[in-house]
């Protein structure tokens, strides 16, 4: 899915564009608009398209990525500021809004893009680049102006100085000097980069730019959206995916004060009014008869699971291959003996505090639109926008908003709430907000896939391993928030297969496979995607494959790490922050280790058990994480802490049930969320290593809910297959 990029830049390359970057997957027709202004118009010199420079010293950098909370707002443009050599007090951030083709994502083939942690590891080199290029740049400029050679000049924090005559100019007087505009932009290369320990911001723990404003409550999300002559909708949608309105009674809608009309949609019928309160009470006196037809009324969470679990069980069953090494068949036939295990996992929802919505106001005849909303991906906004009104990408203005959480939710290709806002607005020719209600987002949400895993090793007499099989049972969450990348990818569905490649493990002769099943949800990516539950099975599976093997857990996943000595210290570490091995009077430890992407973590649970109601609470977790180079250590530990307390909460106590095809749960008081109170102490250690930064932001989720089965185990003797770890399945483990 992701493409690294080629980077070779050249002479002009960075001012003309992303020259050098491999533009290797369509998308879809984007093409570059001024929707909302170009990010860095206005005053000053511009080196490249990432930054400008203004005579009044104030450093502007283009910000390619959306915040959704995870602080990319900060530590991309301070990447930036270390190349320049800048003052970081100097420097503003610009939202960058549309223009795939120069600031796409290389992580995401140059698509406005944010997910699966790729920000910092996407960006961190062209950010580095383009620091580089402004910075020599200005040194051109001062040399001209001095008369001086280019090689005697240094920078320091927002100034050019030369050493030898005591001049100095700062980076706002040399964007003033006539010589500035004339001056040959120079190459950039790695060569002229900073060696990492002259970084004076990266890796320092600079306060995040968007925390004051948050603390304060003054902080602007997409949802704080307000535009002149702005009306509200709220949506009633059918209550099963695909049912239609057979007849729809809007007489007690209308009658509702400040409400104006009703406006159908294609799965819903939308009531507009004046303010949002009125809208509410208009959406609850319409009444709609619906079809009963649609086949999703078949849907049923646990038939479907059930299903999905004699699919993966079913080995004669090919699935298509996910990572293969050597003939894993021929292992497992050759085996003195062979251990299976079947892992299930529930949808969970995304339960991000702000709800989904967007405001849009459209022209008359439907002709032109401008557009706020908080999602992840300026380019399928901006595609969402142009198809459901067939009007083309300069004809939008587009304004990225920062989002009260998300963790996967707002990436789809076609976004419905969008559309809402976009069909109310041109039906009432005023600007509308469409705002949904945590009821809608629950009902009408998009989820984690429910999978069934089917774990098949083989072990030698002397207790090797010799042969690993993971079969992931699930549908394709590509195919369906994404129809447009699966006709590329397909069937190489990374949403719904990451983590079960295990690259981190020597495991020998292995095969990971997916069995695609029948989609029977509403599905999206969920933070961790599809590691979040196959590194459950992955390492669940390895302690209970340890003890089959008479062997001791960390000694047994040590032996398979004999070539990775990286993991083999996240292990070491791990052992030793928990005092595993010492003894516990009524808790008892769990080890876990696992990957997402090319970050690894390992995480020791510490739990205690109410044998009466089956009540699990993770009193403290250790882990540490090799995510290469930290660039804002303060942020990338509360990423971690943020990724464990979600692995917590989803293994104990998240779960979607669908019945005849309606989701059962509504709001918090039946889909539970790990509570302050329930929050384990956490403990954090990075690795400090001599390589370019990779994810942080969901390592840690994966490595929770296995270390806390096995913990389980540790206490109970009884093993924990079903995630999450409800208190009835608990109760029937120790019966």
């Amino acid at each position: 899915m992701t493409t690294d990029a080629t980077l070779a830049v050249t002479r002009r390359g960075f001012l003309a564009g992303a020259a050098g970057f491999a533009f290797t997957v369509g998308t879809g027709g984007l093409s570059r608009v001024a929707a909302a202004g170009d990010p860095l118009e206005g005053a000053g010199q511009q080196p490249n398209i990432w930054v400008k420079i203004g005579a009044d010293d104030l450093i502007r950098i283009v910000y390619p990525a959306t915040d959704l909370g995870q602080g990319s707002s900060t530590a991309l443009p301070l990447i930036l500021t270390e190349e320049l050599d800048a003052d970081w007090a100097q420097v503003r951030v610009e939202q960058l809004n549309v223009d795939d083709r120069r600031y796409g994502n290389p992580k995401f083939g140059m698509v406005l893009y944010t997910a699966g942690s790729s920000a910092v590891q996407g960006y961190y080199m062209p950010l580095r680049l383009a620091g580089a290029q402004a910075r020599l740049t200005l040194i051109r400029a001062a040399a001209a102006h001095w008369s001086a050679p280019e090689a005697r000049l240094r920078t320091e924090p927002s100034a050019v100085v030369d050493p030898e005559t005591g001049r100095r100019l700062s980076y706002g007087e040399i964007a003033a000097l006539p010589e500035m505009a004339a001056v040959p932009i120079p190459e950039a290369s790695e060569a002229v980069l900073k060696a990492p320990s002259e970084f004076r911001l990266i890796g320092a723990d600079l306060p995040r730019l968007d925390i004051p404003a948050k603390s304060r409550g003054a902080f602007d999300y997409g949802a704080d959206v307000r535009v002149p002559d702005m009306l509200y909708a709220t949506v009633v949608r059918a209550p099963v995916e695909g049912e239609t309105p057979l007849s729809i009674d809007d007489g007690g809608a209308l009658a509702v004060p400040r409400v104006l009309r009703t406006v159908t949609l294609p799965d819903g019928v939308a009531v507009v009014a004046e303010t949002q309160e009125a809208a509410l009470f208009g959406k609850s006196a319409l009444s709609i008869e619906w079809s009963e037809s649609a086949p999703a009324r078949a849907f049923n969470s646990d038939r479907d699971l059930a299903d999905y679990a004699a699919t993966a069980g079913d080995l004669a069953k090919d699935g298509a291959v996910w990572r293969e090494t050597g003939d894993v068949k021929a292992a497992l036939d050759a085996a003195s003996r062979t251990v299976e295990h079947t892992y299930l996992s529930d949808y969970a929802y995304h339960a991000q505090f702000e709800p989904m919505g967007a405001v849009a106001a459209v022209t008359e005849g439907g002709g032109r639109a401008e557009v706020w909303i908080a999602s992840q991906t300026q380019s399928w906004s901006l595609r969402t926008v142009t198809e459901t009104l067939g009007i083309s990408a300069d004809q939008v203005t587009l304004h990225m908003m920062p989002m009260g959480g998300s963790f996967g939710r707002r990436t789809e290709l076609m976004q419905p709430y969008l559309r809402d806002a976009l069909l109310a607005s041109k039906a009432v020719g005023r600007p509308v907000k469409v705002l949904w209600t945590r009821e809608d987002d629950v009902k009408f949400g998009a989820f984690r896939p429910a999978a069934a895993q089917k774990m098949v090793a083989g072990l030698t007499a002397e207790g090797a391993l010799s042969g690993w099989r993971h079969r992931v049972a699930a549908p394709s969450v590509i195919a369906y928030f994404n129809p447009v990348r699966w006709g590329q990818v397909e069937p190489q569905d990374i949403i719904t297969m990451r983590g079960a490649e295990n690259k981190f493990y020597d495991l020998g002769a292995m095969r990971a496979e997916h069995l695609i099943t029948e989609r029977r949800a509403r599905l999206a990516p969920w933070r961790g995607i599809g590691a979040a539950y196959t590194s459950f099975a992955a390492e669940a599976f390895m302690d209970e494959l340890a003890e089959e093997a008479g062997a001791d857990p960390v000694a047994f996943r040590m032996a398979l790490l004999e070539h990775n000595p990286r993991g083999r210290w996240l292990i070491e570490r791990v052992l030793e922050m928990s005092g595993w091995g010492q003894p516990r009077s009524d808790t008892a430890l769990g080890l876990a280790f696992a990957g997402y992407g090319d970050s690894m973590a390992a995480g020791v649970a510490e739990i205690s058990l109410d044998r009466e109601n089956g009540g699990i609470a993770v009193k403290r977790f250790w882990t540490t994480v090799d995510a290469g180079l930290i660039v804002s250590p303060d942020n990338a530990l509360a990423q971690v802490e943020g990724g464990v307390v979600h692995g917590v909460s989803s293994a104990l106590k998240e779960r979607i049930t669908i019945a005849d095809g309606e989701v059962e749960q509504s709001n918090f008081f039946d889909y539970e969320i790990l509570r302050i109170d329930e929050t384990p102490e956490i403990e954090v250690d990075f690795a400090k290593v001599d390589a370019p930064p990779t994810s942080i932001g969901e390592v840690s989720t994966p490595v929770v809910a296995p270390a806390i089965a096995n913990a389980f185990y540790a206490l109970t003797g009884r093993r924990l297959r079903h995630m999450p770890f409800t208190p009835d399945r608990v109760l029937e483990a120790i019966a």
